[in-house]
């Protein structure tokens, strides 16, 4: 592997690394304190010079233990982002400068993700609602959902985390990019999730059956799409359709599709693209037409119109 191969790889990795990191509710030691006879447990960590504590709720065995097992588990994410930040060094890896414009469409993409994830989960037809999506982004639990619709909406979360990474952001959007996004929506799902499909598969309510993809010949036709002389917009929905049509992976097509898509759109500069809650069901219906052949501008000029988000 060349030195910058390496360098990719490790980026991703360190990338994951700190959307695991993010993805864990309460961090820094726990402490518990006595009010009025009553025990409460607290976190305290420090923030810069400043020594902070946060309160969690009133003890319990079950959930002191919790704060130790988080307080275990980013220790170690942080011992290993130390790991890959020395390994980068000793290969001369030095941060790049974001553009003003990247940097706003970081903020911008931030600071709607909870809604994006939450319209990403209604398309998959999870049954949530915002506040629920918004419980489970911040606390990683709520009551009343299945396991695997919590599952769902966390692994949206960390893969947003991802590609919104700074050292992410700056990497191509290539398969290899868009196979780690699989294997993160995935995850908890699939032992390999990013790994191209080698099953067949049906789409429920089309009568469209998706050849089984090759990688070689997916990799150029993402290049292809890269390399055109199209808007970055253009450019952005048609990584998105290819992905879904081509279903190259098991499951998770769409929700990896758009996060994917997102990557080079925001990269760019360019906002981002979601579905909306309220064009999901006409989304759905364009989809399936297209899949069975129809002309690939209708979809495409939905999504330019209904979908995507500019600032």
């Amino acid at each position: 592997m060349s030195a910058f191969d390496e360098i990719q790889v490790l980026l991703r990795e360190r990338a994951d690394l700190n959307a695991r990191l993010s993805l864990i509710p309460y961090e820094g030691t726990p402490e518990i304190k006595d009010v009025k006879k009553q025990k409460y447990l607290y976190t305290r960590k420090r923030v810069g010079s400043r020594v902070t504590s946060t309160y969690v709720g009133v003890y319990s065995d079950e959930l002191y233990q919790l704060l130790l097992r988080n307080t275990r588990d980013a220790r170690e994410l942080r011992r290993q982002i130390r790991k890959l930040d020395k390994r980068l060094a000793e290969l001369g890896y030095q941060e790049g400068e974001l553009s003003a414009r990247v940097v706003e469409n970081l903020n911008f993409a931030r600071a709607n993700m909870k809604t994006n994830i939450y319209d990403q989960a209604v398309l998959e037809g999870v049954a949530t609602s915002f506040p629920q999506t918004e419980e489970i982004i911040e606390n990683g639990k709520v009551n009343g959902m299945t396991a695997s619709d919590v599952q769902k909406i966390l692994n949206l979360k960390h893969a947003w985390e991802f590609i919104l990474d700074e050292d992410v952001i700056q990497a191509k959007s290539d398969y290899y990019v868009l196979c780690h996004i699989a294997r993160l929506v995935n995850e908890g799902f699939f032992a390999d999730g990013g790994r191209i499909r080698g099953v067949p598969v049906t789409i429920g309510g089309s009568s469209y059956i998706p050849p089984l993809p090759i990688e070689f010949v997916v990799k150029e036709q993402i290049e292809d799409i890269l390399q055109a002389n199209i808007d970055d917009i253009d450019k952005s929905i048609r990584l998105c359709l290819y992905t879904m049509k081509t279903q190259v992976f098991i499951d998770g097509n769409k929700r990896a599709a758009i996060i994917y898509a997102n990557h080079y759109l925001i990269a760019h500069g360019q906002g981002f693209l979601v579905i909306p809650e309220a064009h999901v069901s006409e989304f759905k219906k364009i989809l399936v037409e297209y899949y069975e052949g129809d002309n690939p501008n209708r979809i495409a000029n939905f999504l330019k119109t209904n979908c995507w988000k500019t600032f």
